[in-house]
């Protein structure tokens, strides 16, 4: 029996058919968004394509060292592709004012790895079993034949490093390990990355982590860790939403905390929910489902509007529930 072409056979060969490109990521870009858009957008370049490079916000701080050059930008009017290809996002919500800007397409490619997305792309490669989309966008580059330049290994690298906890989740597969080497035979700078990326923080953060500790609560015999941070606290810290990254797994690290919840207040009466799960038994997607967002199994996020605590007590009834169906299998 004959099988149609894959994935990322459709995808290599839409590349290859077209010649204008734009790359567009989720908003608020983390470090597998980043370094998905800027490898894939270099790697065409390379290949002598037209590549525009669009995200709604602003590469963050930490991230600055893989964009020396500027390559991310924001979203332009009136311009028109051949083919725009979105990575590391489950919804076109998720791309915020950036999807109004890319509608003049002749094709929409969908890389994603979030077992939620909801396959808006003509072409549709979903890989929830991959535990980044920059180590899609590594097969993608191989089975193309692409050459992987230093750079480009800076950027999957990162990607790939920052959506598996360094390498530390349960989502990190014996094939991660096998591409990271690879890269860093191709020239990625591990302890740049490194460095850059999990160990200097500006002083900012710093302050946004002291508030952490001093306002988080914990419920439930400690198995439920949850802090808010409200504007009015990046206005305090002298520090900026996209500082927040990672200061959820200080609460999560908590020998006793199963399930940490972290509550961003975006403006008033919106806010956005972060979610770790430390148990097998309960996946976090599904109880981000609930709210409306979606995710991985121990990291998942929503955005909800309402008044914070009534926000506050649905999240929390939502958690106590899973934690409570968890404790019944035991």
């Amino acid at each position: 029996m004959k099988t149609g072409p894959s994935s990322i056979e459709r995808i290599l060969e839409a590349i290859d058919e077209n010649q204008t490109f734009c790359i567009i990521g989720h908003q608020r870009p983390d470090g597998d968004c980043i370094g998905s858009q800027l490898g894939l957008t270099i790697a065409l370049r390379n290949e002598g394509k037209e590549v525009s490079c669009w995200n709604k916000d602003p590469v963050p701080q930490k991230l600055k060292f893989l964009d020396g050059k500027k390559v991310v930008q924001r979203p332009k009017e009136n311009e028109a592709f051949d083919c725009v290809i979105c990575v590391d996002s489950a919804n076109p919500d998720q791309l915020g004012r950036t999807a109004e800007f890319v509608r003049e397409r002749k094709m929409l490619i969908n890389i994603d790895h979030h077992s939620s997305n909801t396959r808006y792309g003509d072409i549709n490669w979903i890989s929830s079993r991959s535990p980044s989309t920059g180590e899609m966008i590594y097969r993608l580059m191989r089975e193309g034949g692409w050459h992987i330049t230093p750079r480009i290994a800076d950027c999957l690298f990162t990607a790939m490093s920052t959506d598996t906890g360094s390498f530390q989740n349960s989502n990190t597969q014996p094939e991660t390990f096998t591409a990271a080497g690879d890269l860093l035979e191709k020239g990625a700078d591990v302890s740049r990355i490194s460095d850059e990326v999990y160990q200097s923080y500006p002083l900012s953060r710093v302050r946004l982590l002291k508030h952490v500790y001093n306002h988080f609560r914990l419920i439930e015999d400690n198995q439920i860790g949850y802090f808010w941070l409200k504007l009015g606290d990046f206005t305090r810290t002298g520090s900026d939403p996209t500082e927040v990254e990672g200061l959820i797994d200080h609460i999560r690290n908590i020998d006793d905390v199963v399930l940490a919840c972290m509550f961003e207040e975006l403006e008033p009466n919106v806010t956005r929910i972060s979610l770790r799960s430390k148990s097998k038994q309960i996946n976090v997607a599904e109880v981000a489902k609930q709210l409306g967002g979606g995710g991985h199994q121990a990291l998942a996020g929503a955005r909800m509007t309402g008044k914070p605590m009534t926000v506050q007590r649905k999240v929390i009834a939502a958690l106590r529930k899973a934690l409570k169906a968890a404790d019944k299998k035991n």
